[in-house]
Parts: C-alpha cells; structure tokens; sequence
C-alpha cells in the first residue's frame, strides 16, 4: 500500500465523517423547521447534543458501508479489507479525537461506542459485498 494509497483512505474516512455531520445539520434544519418549529435557538442548541450521537449511528452506518464497499474495490482479496478497516480506523481516531476534545462525558459514551462498533461492522460488509462482486467477475 502505498503512502498515497493510505492518505486516500484517510481522505475517505474524513469525507465520511463530513457527510455524518452534514446528516446531522440536515436533520437538525428538518427538525427545526418541519417537526418541532417556534422554539429559541438554545432549544435547539441542547436537542441535538442529544440526537447527535444517534444520527451519527443512523447516516454512519450506509455512509460507512459505502466507504466499505468503495475502497475494497480498489484492491483484490484480503488487502480489500484491511483498506476497508484501515478507513474505520482512521474515522474512529479521528471521531473519538473530536470527541474527547469536546468534552465526551460517561453518558455520551455508550452511543458512542454503539455507533463506532455499527460502522466497524458497516465497513466491513461494505468490503465483503464488494471482494465477493470482484469474485464474481
């Protein structure tokens, strides 16, 4: 694998947890607008440090079994998976990183080792369909 091939994988593990977030935000506007309109800001502000983890979780699951199934395709056998895992790794140091700087607390915790195990699990089908797509071939 070479050094351009990693910063690649990376760079998807990023765009992942950019489009998570974008999720998120998109939520928060339907909410916002549509759902439960009228109320101030702070209201807002305080509802999706609640949601947020579970939105994470909901978008992070099809976002990370796309992920999965991109970079498998790129590779052939078992290298296919490790480049899949490789991008759950990254986007689980990276999450977990924004996480603890934000002040992670016990209760945010559990969802959000729920939602880093989903995606473990997500990308790893992900790089399944796409090595057993390749095989077909």
């Amino acid at each position: 694998m070479t050094l351009v091939r990693l910063a690649s994988l990376i760079g998807i593990a990023l765009l992942v947890l950019v489009l998570n977030v974008a999720m998120s935000v998109l939520y928060m506007v339907v909410y916002g607008h549509l759902i439960n309109p009228g109320h101030p800001e702070e209201y807002y502000q305080e509802h999706i440090k609640v949601a947020g983890p579970y939105c994470s979780i909901v978008a992070g699951i099809p976002l990370m079994f796309l992920a999965g199934l991109w970079v498998a395709g790129w590779w052939e056998g078992q290298i296919a998976f490790k480049a899949a895992l490789a991008v759950w790794l990254a986007y689980a140091v990276i999450d977990l990183g924004v996480s603890l700087a934000a002040g992670m607390t016990a209760k945010f915790a559990i969802p959000f080792t729920v939602s880093i195990l989903t995606k473990l699990g997500a990308v790893y089908l992900g790089a399944l369909v796409a090595v057993h797509n390749t095989a077909q071939k």
